[in-house]
């Protein structure tokens, strides 16, 4: 049952993933509003001045991303085993996890007045939510992915 559900939580952490991963790719054509939008205006002035920087930057989130849900599916069995899986599973989990606490201080800030956007409120959400799925699929697949279990 805790496998299962392990099981399950790594295949939907992978699906953020991967939906992250494309929303990524979706921003660079889009440019400079989209940069500014997911809170990067840098880029978006270097966009706007036809560096290829930002465009650069983002695909590596893409291919990060990307990686990210490979190493969910290898952990919920669904491809093979990639390397480092635990070690890798627990990083990814976690950068997701604490990237998503921020959540808590922008909605003091929001709370207090501040002019934080409910967007990035949303985004520290979504965040936290994936992270949590990594972490309970490492959690629920400990025994295998601690032991190499066999595909």
């Amino acid at each position: 049952m805790i496998q299962s559900i392990g099981r399950e939580s790594l295949i939907l952490a992978a699906i953020g993933s991967f939906a992250v991963a494309l929303l990524h790719l979706v921003i660079i054509p889009i440019g400079a509003p989209a940069y500014r939008y997911f809170g990067a205006p840098d880029l978006a002035v270097l966009e706007e001045r036809g560096s290829w920087t930002p465009a650069v930057m983002t695909l590596v989130l893409v291919f990060l991303f990307s990686g990210f849900g490979l190493y969910a599916l290898s952990g919920a069995r669904k491809i093979r085993r990639l390397p480092l899986l635990l070690a890798g599973l627990i990083a990814i989990g976690s950068l997701y996890a604490l990237r998503g606490l921020a959540v808590f201080p922008q909605l003091v800030e929001r709370i207090g007045g501040a002019g934080i956007p409910s967007r990035h409120v949303v985004f520290s959400l979504v965040a936290l939510a994936i992270g949590i799925a990594y972490l309970i699929g490492i959690m629920g697949e400990w025994r295998l992915l601690r032991k190499g279990g066999a595909r």
